[in-house]
Order: C-alpha cells, then structure tokens, then sequence
C-alpha cells in the first residue's frame, strides 16, 4: 500500500471548503482523470477513473464525516483505496486542507507512477485545482452537513 499527504491553504471559510468537498458528482471538475462520480446515497459513491490509461470503476463508502473537520473514505470494490482529507481553520476567511490517500497500485504502470511520484504530483494538483475552483466562486455548489459516525465511536 502506497500513501500520500498533501496539503494547501484556501482563502474561503473552512465551512465554504468543507461543504464544496461534500459535492462529489462536482469531483471532475478538478480532479485529474475522474470522469464521473454518482452519488449513491448520503454515505455511498460510484466512481469512474482513468488511470494509466484504462478505465477504472469502483464503489466508495464514506467511513467518518464530522462537519468542517473531516471526512474519510475507503473502497469497497475495484482497486482498494482509502482516504482522509481534514480541514482546518486558519481564520474567518481561510483555511487549510490536509489530505491523505492510501492506494494500492496494480501492474507495472501503476507501480512504477507510484514510484515516480504521479499519484503525489496528481494529488497536488487536484487540490491547486479545488482551490482554484472555489476561490475563484467564493461559495459551494450545494452541501452535506450530515454526520458519520466511525465505526468505533457508534
């Protein structure tokens, strides 16, 4: 298992960033590679990628939401993969997001990307990208304020 940790500072409230990251079927818009993103239900996300050069679906689940803190995620088909982005206030109008992905990459292409620094380099720019996105709108596209409970804390 591979992992990353990027972060980047955003001039909007935390609670702008917080509810925009809530929009997954908005992910295209700025991440690399997604194509598209169905929103299941509150907690559930179909996923279709390029990677490498092939399409890639799997299913998501969203493991822990706490709102304008965190939300983390995992696979539950396809590629395993999980993650966690955080969000942290700076000020009234900024704020920092960390993000953590752990992914498991499949054939020699995928390994050796990994081992180039694409999926770190990719990371990076979906999050300049979301910053751009939202800065440049100043407010979200919808929200989720709902909370997930991890499943030790249920």
């Amino acid at each position: 298992m591979s992992s990353i940790q990027e972060s980047i500072d955003v001039e909007v409230p935390v609670r702008t960033a917080y509810n925009q990251w809530t929009q997954f079927e908005e992910f295209p818009r700025f991440m690399e590679g997604v194509k598209s993103i169905t929103q299941i239900d509150d907690t559930h996300q179909h996923w279709v990628a390029e990677i490498a050069g092939q399409t890639r679906e799997w299913d998501a689940v969203i493991t822990e939401q706490i709102p304008d803190e965190r939300i983390a995620w995992k696979s539950t088909t396809g590629q395993p993969n999980a993650g966690v982005i955080t969000f942290h206030r700076l000020d009234d109008n900024k704020c920092r997001l960390m993000l953590q992905i752990d992914h498991e990459p499949e054939g020699v292409t995928e390994h050796v990307g990994d081992w180039l620094g694409f999926v770190k380099r990719r990371a990076k720019g979906d999050l300049e990208r979301f910053k751009e996105l939202i800065e440049s709108r100043g407010t979200e596209t919808g929200a989720w304020r709902g909370e997930v409970k991890a499943p030790h804390q249920q």
